[in-house]
This record gives C-alpha cells, structure tokens and sequence, in this order.
C-alpha cells in the first residue's frame, strides 16, 4: 500500500511503556492537528487507559494491539503506516523483524536503542532493502545518540560554510547532567553483555570504533577511543570515559561515513565527563570510571548480575515526577580543523537526559519522518544522516540549544 493512503501517519509502539508514556504525551500535545496517529501495544486494556489518560485530540486515535514476537502482526503494522517510533526493547532480542519489515514495506523507521550488535545486524539485515524501498530506518533517536551525531554533525557543517576545512580532534565534553538512570537502557545493556560474553566475534566488533560502519576509511589519526581517567592541561579540568561514548562514536562514525567522509580524513573522536579541577575534581573522575567499570564488570559474572538485578531499575519502570522535573543535561562539542580554526557547539536542554529529553527527541524524529520535507539517502541511517537540520530545528523550539561558534 503506498505510504500515502495508509491508515495511519504515525504508530508509536511501546505507548504503555515508561518513556513510552512520555512520547506519547508530548505527541498528543504537539502533533499538528489531523495527523493519524495511533498507539501499539500488547495489551489493549493498557493503550485504552492511556488514551483516556491523554484526552483532547488524542482520544480519537486507534489502537492497534500487536506482539512484536509475531512476525504476522509486525508486518501487518509496517505495512498500515507511513512511519513506526518503537520503544519496544531490548532491540537486539526483539527489534530486527519490524525492522525488516519496515524495510521491505517502505515505512519510515525510528527507535532509542543504545546497543551496537543490533545496529550491526539491522544494517546487514536491512539496508539494501531500505535504501530499495525508500525507508528511512533511524536508529538511536533519543540520549543515545542525538545530541552526540547532530552536536558533530552541525559542527562540521558550520565549519565547511565557513571555509574552515574539515574535522581533526574534535571531543564531547559531558558539563552537566542530573536525571534518572532508566531500567531499559541497563536492559539493553545486560543482554548485549550476555550476547558478547556467549559470542567472542560479538563481543570484539563491540569493542571496534567502527563496528557501524559499511566501508572502514583509512584516518591519519585513530578514531579516538576511551582513555583513562585524566587532566585536561589547558582547563585544568579532570575528566573520566563518558559511558555512552563508546556506541556514540559507532554512530557518529556512521554518519561521516554515510556522508562519504565529510568530516575529513584526520577527524577523531571521543566523549569525556568533566568533574572539575583540583584534588575534587579527580577523586569524582576516579570514582565514575570506577564505576562504569564496577557496573559492566558485575553485569558480566551471573553471581553479581543475580545480586545487581535486584537494585537496578526494571525494564519499563523510571524515576519520580521530582527526579524528573530536576532533570537536565549539557553538552559541548569542541573541534579543530584542517585550516587551524576551532569551533564549539553546545547541545543542552531544562530536561532529564533519559526521560522526558529522550521523548521530546523520540517524537519529534517520528513527526520530521512523517512530515518534513527530507532530503538525502534512503538505508539504515543515523539522525544526523536522515534528518540533520530538521530534527535540529524541532529541537530548538521544545527548548533545546544547538548553537555553534567560531573560538
């Protein structure tokens, strides 16, 4: 069915779940007036409370109950809509037949995963399937991995208008964050590690820079991976890994090569957290590597995976209405370039980083797939990729800041 005489504009799946809820609130307040949505779910009991739950427009939107462990009923959903926003995880374990499906049917794709392995089987799944039907298949649309691949992305734009050249050492520094830590990221995060633990070819192409990337390009300089804990001699600043950096690299490395190396040849990259100057600054910067490492070592071993399971957020479960109205992140991007000038991007936003920022992201990346003008490729995409500019402008109008300036 061509995508203009679907039923419907826009399927949101998940609808019920945490964040789920969220992106559904924020689309029942924003969507433009006449857009056919409808939510997804398992249990239509559930999908009918919450859109009684969110009233006004909303409550004229079908519900349609399907289960994702049924290949049937996923293909039935990709082929009713011209765009499916899914928050249904683990991804590895239950996203890659919708996107296929998605795929074949020429439907417009968005999710919040944050898991390598997933990706890298979407892209050998999907790709040739989507770029031949016109699909925009968008990984990674919320915290993981928005204000990382648009953060670098606009950066290097603003750059090339500028007749600056392109990227060298360019660095995500993590300047403030305060918000609840969300039970299906550390979800995702435990059945990649018992994926990587069962599979050593699994657990080595986590470990590549550019695990997501289709054709590796020779760099002059490494793609800048994790480094231990130390001091920035110019700020004085201690900083330690940023743990999400690692898979924001894959993806911002997928961008720059989706776009045929635009970031230029000697571009590298890496996030850090910033904890502050003196002997504070590097007890907190040990203190955070050390638990980064903690966490991912104790979700390796059953023994304290078991004891862990027990402490850690359950999937689809988040945090108090205060810990999110506290929420808030900022992020700057600083980079050099090939003519010597350096350029700062901030990415910033008053919300919780994994919450309700992460639905602001989730659902205005579904309304640019259903109504912007988009231009560019069709595939296994990254959000710098498939909707850049457009995604950024919605951005900006719930509050966010993406501004880069020349230093």
């Amino acid at each position: 069915m061509s995508p203009d005489v679907r039923p419907h504009q826009l399927v949101l799946l998940g609808a019920t779940g945490f964040v789920g809820r969220l992106t559904a609130q924020h689309l029942a307040r924003y969507a433009p007036p006449g857009l056919r949505i409808a939510l997804a779910g398992r249990s239509a009991e559930r999908l009918a409370a919450l859109r009684d739950e969110l009233g006004g427009s909303a409550a004229d939107w079908p519900l349609v109950v399907v289960d994702v462990d049924e290949p049937d009923a996923v293909a039935d959903l990709a082929r009713s809509t011209r765009v499916v926003v899914t928050t249904v995880g683990p991804y590895l374990h239950r996203g890659l037949p919708l996107v296929q499906a998605c795929a074949e049917a020429g439907t417009h794709y968005a999710d919040l995963t944050g898991e390598t392995l997933f990706v890298h089987r979407s892209i050998s799944a999907a790709h040739a399937a989507a770029r031949a039907s016109g699909a925009r298949v968008v990984h990674a649309c919320g915290f993981d991995s928005v204000p990382s691949d648009l953060g670098v992305g606009l950066t290097a734009a603003r750059a090339a208008a500028d007749g600056a050249g392109t990227l060298t050492g360019t660095v995500l520094h993590v300047r403030s964050m305060r918000g609840g830590v969300s039970g299906g990221t550390i979800d995702s995060a435990r059945q990649q590690v018992l994926e990587m633990a069962a599979d050593p070819e699994a657990r080595a192409l986590v470990g590549r820079s550019d695990a997501l990337v289709d054709v590796p390009r020779r760099r002059r300089h490494a793609s800048g991976g994790p480094r231990p804990v130390a001091r920035d001699h110019g700020t004085g600043r201690w900083q330690a890994p940023f743990v999400m950096g690692p898979f924001n690299r894959q993806v911002v490395l997928r961008s720059d090569s989706l776009a045929g190396g635009a970031y230029g040849p000697e571009f590298s990259y890496r996030e850090v957290v910033d904890t502050g100057r003196g002997p504070l600054g590097a007890v907190a910067a040990v203190a955070l590597a050390g638990g980064t490492s903690a966490l991912m070592a104790g979700l390796w071993f059953a023994p304290s995976r078991a004891l862990l399971d027990r402490v850690l957020p359950a999937p689809g479960t988040g945090p108090s209405e205060r810990t999110l109205q506290g929420g808030r992140f900022a992020l700057q991007i600083e980079a050099g370039t090939t003519s010597g000038a350096r350029y700062r991007t901030t990415v910033s936003a008053p919300l919780d980083p994994g919450y309700r920022g992460t639905a602001v992201m989730l659902g205005e990346a579904g309304l640019s797939l259903a109504l912007d003008e988009l231009t560019g490729p069709s595939g296994v995409l990254t959000p710098m990729v498939a909707l850049g500019s457009s995604l950024a402008a919605r951005l900006r109008r719930h509050d966010f800041v993406l501004e880069t300036e020349r230093l």
